[in-house]
């Protein structure tokens, strides 16, 4: 199973590909971030969102596509953004005839390391323990895209009563 995972956002969008083998096997395939130009009016910054999305849909093929759902800050106009840019990601992912897993940030984290409200410093450890990163510095989008990834991938044998 190949999942493409989606930190949404306006500005930096991550992206991180893992394939899943056998149970608790998982690889990382490819990640980054898709940026959009500051400046530029919203909806040319989704529509460029959308461009990129549909090119990395093509170039991975992924079989279903995992999404971070919005964790709400105090700024509400950030939010909005960032919840627009998730619903391109949404609606491309559909429009293209892929499946979409939505994760809280709380589940991500207690799916990686155990507990909901784990800091971005002890994900970050245990997406690297997990999937065995090399030692290139990645912005946290990009991390926060494969840790929704390699959530996706370990919940995905689980019955559905127990996710």
């Amino acid at each position: 199973m190949r999942i493409l995972g989606i930190d949404p956002g306006y500005h930096r969008c991550g992206f991180a590909v893992v394939a899943r083998g056998a149970p608790g096997a998982v690889e990382l395939k490819g990640s980054g971030t898709i940026e959009t130009r500051r400046g530029e009016d919203l909806a040319l910054r989704l529509c460029a969102l959308g461009l990129e999305l549909d090119r990395l849909l093509q170039a991975w093929a992924p079989d279903c596509v995992a999404v971070e759902e919005i964790y709400f800050t105090k700024n509400a106009k950030t939010a909005i953004g960032v919840a627009q840019a998730r619903g391109v990601v949404l609606e491309h992912s559909a429009a293209a005839g892929i499946s979409v897993a939505e994760y809280a940030p709380t589940t991500v984290k207690s799916q990686l390391t155990g507990n909901g409200r784990a800091t971005k410093q002890q994900v970050a450890f245990m997406v690297a323990r997990l999937i065995k990163l090399d030692d290139t510095a990645r912005l946290d989008d990009e991390l926060d895209a494969i840790a929704v990834a390699l959530c996706h991938a370990m919940r995905a044998d689980m019955p559905a009563e127990l996710r």
